[in-house]
């Protein structure tokens, strides 16, 4: 399973149209996390699951969507009902109620993978105004019967090889 997750696109389409165009046809699905600030029927969104995020105005985007790909549950949420920048006590609750071995957030604008209790969780980043001194970034979430590869992105695509996590599920 591969899986493209974006996030925190702040009206920016063309960025969105560039990920569709390389990651589209090579990816099972394709995540955007929350405040692409723009309406759900925007073209540049078509073929992206998408949240709702705090910037978002549009309520015919959910606030959370779970879906299953290719053996796995994945939670989608923004991050901000979930208080993320805080703690991901939270997240991780809404996480295990949804029965989801996967949480895809944004909000906070920094990238970040971590593997707790059986649970992937990743935060892209932001694709349009990072935090913390980050390019602006994506990430590319692939599983096999191993485990886990989470890799990061900039605009460029280029691979941020330093941040690339393995994470083990066996």
């Amino acid at each position: 399973m591969k899986v493209l997750i974006v996030s925190d696109s702040h009206g920016e389409r063309s960025v969105l149209d560039e990920l569709k165009e390389r990651y589209g046809e090579q990816t099972d699905a394709m995540i955007h996390c929350g405040d692409s600030e723009l309406q759900a029927d925007d073209p540049s969104l078509e073929g992206f699951t998408i949240v709702r995020g705090n910037c978002d105005m549009d309520a015919r985007l959910p606030m959370e969507q779970t879906l299953k790909v290719d053996g796995s549950r994945i939670f989608v949420a923004h991050g901000h009902r979930h208080n993320i920048k805080s703690t991901m006590m939270n997240l991780s609750y809404s996480a295990r109620e949804n029965g989801a071995d996967c949480a895809f957030f944004g909000h906070s604008h920094l990238l970040g993978a971590e593997y707790a209790d059986g649970i992937l969780f990743v935060n892209p980043g932001s694709i349009s105004f990072p935090r913390g001194g980050n390019d602006k970034t994506y990430a590319v979430a692939e599983k096999d019967e191993k485990g886990w590869d989470v890799r990061f992105f900039n605009e460029m695509h280029l691979e941020l090889k330093h941040l690339h996590c393995r994470f083990p599920t066996v």
